[in-house]
């Protein structure tokens, strides 16, 4: 972060994390996913007051703060929006309960789907589970608002959902922070009419839930963050969150606003109330027509999804569109010129050589005529599908893997007998939600073949640890789980770890795997490329030369290099062979094992 006298420049994510310490809490955890991730990554930087911890999956990172709550820490667990799906148990509970300690979730919502497999608008979760929820539209609101939030989770006994989107987690802007409020710790008093969630103590705080309602309603009509600004009031516009900014900026001072950041219970007299004193009603927000469903259920006439999308992320231009039918002036120019630029493994990977592999298997027809399926996960081994390597047939969600895999063997080997199925996941994502379905694979007898991809870290989300990495997020050395040792604990008796960067033993264990009708699970043992290596590891994991080049006198133009996908291999197009850039190779040898002609060899990097 950047320091501007007493200001800092703050990424909303690392300005909710300083608001959460400011706001004297103790305990958080999280799961990570874009774009929540530097949320715990940040507030982890305050070892001294607060212990931060990342957890094998959101479920478990809400039901550890909650334990914190309950105990009476002010506690905080973060997330993407999918991630609010699986944690989704513990927070329509605890909604029952109530709090002891304060406690916020965050869901850092992905309009545009940057980093995601669905665009869902969390908001929804609020008024469903019967919580307040705030809205921040910049750093200093995400600063502010998570301060505040934790007094209203106390105030008023409640859980607190705090929605973000992409743009506000990760856009920056100026911040003036106070100093952290040493709140004591709540006592912790046996409560079974609390805290015991058996049906009896339900039914009696289901009323306690709607009283509570009712109270937060009436905080919302006065709530600072619920704010009206005055200009020409020939137009008003209702708004929240990123959406503010983008209509602040199409309109300036020729509309007037009011800007909602506290959105669960809505302020239905100030909602009224302004749109009596303005002209036309507009309602800009991001996805589903939350505010606008609400704004109509009260009988007002407003402007909104029928102009403003109801997909992927807005901006200035498209609310000017939309609203006022005018067009920014661009720079024209041919788009079809533009080649394509998807998102590959990176040069090194050791996933790149499984999926090339694992595509040449399942492309190859044996006698029987075997057919194949690919069920692929969340993670950097989600691009096994993409050209050229073709190693994936579907990606359902995070941790799916095994158990659609399960699911559809079942079906072929009912109906369809020469269909094998083949699961791919990572390590990080096994102990996510692999294990229950690794644990139905072998309960409920299938044969299908798990593939846990391990490159010793959680990588898509950036370089984050995991039970398997033998670190905690606030740097502490831990136990390193044994992804062998579990899967052969759930009954797994076929288990075979193999280094992916050897082609022949990917092979050899893949044929083996297809051999058998039973379940199987290949454990893939290679870091990622990008991963600062451990002592221990550089001294497993050494590196097979430090870079390849193409000996041109050999290569004959055939391209089967390129099938590897590697960024860092391209085709000349004035000889019409392939070049090896020396600065983007890591060296891991699969293209060399590729080549039928012996025309890569190895090389040294030349430094400069």
């Amino acid at each position: 972060m950047i320091r501007s006298n007493s200001a800092l420049l703050m990424s909303g994510n690392e300005a909710a994390a300083r608001g959460a310490y400011d706001a004297g809490v103790s305990f958080a955890a999280a799961y990570p996913g874009t774009p929540s991730t530097e949320i715990l990554e940040s507030i982890a930087l305050y070892k001294d007051d607060v212990m931060a911890e990342w957890a094998p999956n959101e479920k478990v990172a809400l039901e550890s703060a909650i334990g914190a709550s309950i105990a009476g820490a002010r506690a905080l667990s973060a997330m993407k929006m999918v991630g609010v799906n699986v944690a989704a148990d513990p927070l329509f509970s605890y909604a029952y309960c109530g709090v002891n300690g304060g406690l916020v979730l965050v869901s850092a919502d992905d309009p545009s789907l940057h980093s995601s497999q669905n665009e869902q608008d969390n908001r929804f979760y609020a008024p469903f589970a019967k919580i307040p929820m705030l809205e921040p539209s910049d750093s200093q609101e995400c600063y502010e608002m998570m301060r505040s939030a934790y007094a209203i989770s106390e105030s008023f006994d409640t859980p607190v959902l705090f929605r973000m989107t992409t743009r506000v987690c990760h856009s920056k802007s100026l911040v003036t922070p106070s100093r952290r409020s040493e709140v004591p710790l709540r006592p912790y008093v046996k409560n079974l009419d609390k805290f015991d969630l058996v049906p009896a103590v339900s039914r009696r705080l289901r009323l306690e839930l709607e009283a509570r309602m009712e109270k937060l309603a009436e905080f919302s009509e006065t709530c600072d963050f619920n704010r009206t600004e005055w200009h020409d009031r020939t137009i008003g516009v209702v708004t929240s969150g990123i959406a503010y900014q983008y209509a602040r900026e199409v309109f300036g001072d020729g509309a007037s606003y009011l800007k909602l950041g506290f959105t669960n219970p809505l302020p239905k007299k100030l909602i009224a109330d302004f749109a009596s004193k303005v002209g036309t009603l507009y309602v800009i927000e991001e996805l589903e027509p939350y505010l606008e469903n609400h704004i109509r259920r009260l009988g007002i006439t407003c402007i909104g999804k029928e102009k403003i999308p109801a997909v992927y992320e807005l901006n200035p231009d498209i609310v000017a569109r939309a609203l006022l039918g005018t067009e920014p002036p661009v720079i024209s120019c041919d788009t079809s010129v533009v080649p394509p630029r998807p998102p590959v493994l990176c040069a090194g990977c050791p996933h790149r050589g499984f999926f090339a592999e694992l595509g040449k298997i399942t492309t190859r027809l044996d006698a029987k005529r075997q057919k194949y399926m690919i069920a692929g996960d969340i993670g950097c081994y989600g691009l096994g599908g993409a050209d050229p390597l073709n190693a994936m047939d579907l990606c359902i969600c995070m941790g799916s893997a095994p158990s659609v895999g399960h699911g559809a063997q079942k079906v072929f080997n009912k109906f369809d007998a020469n269909t094998r199925v083949i699961a791919t996941l990572g390590d990080s994502t096994f102990f996510h939600t692999g294990i229950p379905a690794l644990i139905d694979i072998v309960y409920n007898r299938s044969n299908t073949i798990t593939c846990i991809l391990d490159n010793r870290i959680t990588g898509m989300t950036g370089q984050q640890d995991n039970p398997h990495t033998g670190f905690t997020l606030q740097g502490e050395p831990t136990k390193e789980l044994s992804i062998e040792a579990v899967v052969r604990a759930v009954g797994v008796d076929h288990v075979r770890v193999i280094n992916p960067m050897r082609l022949e033993e990917v092979d050899e264990a893949l044929e083996e795997a297809l051999r058998l009708d039973e379940p199987s699970v290949i454990i893939t043992r290679w870091p990622c490329v990008l991963k600062k290596k451990t002592e221990e590891e550089k001294v497993e994991f050494r590196p097979y030369a430090e870079c390849f080049r193409i000996d041109a006198e050999v290569c004959n133009g055939c391209g089967l290099c390129m099938q590897v996908g590697c960024p860092a291999i391209s085709l000349d197009r004035a000889t019409g062979r392939t070049r090896i850039d020396p600065i983007a190779c890591n060296g891991c040898s699969v293209c060399e094992q590729t080549c039928n002609f012996g025309a890569i060899i190895r090389a040294e990097r030349q430094h400069a």
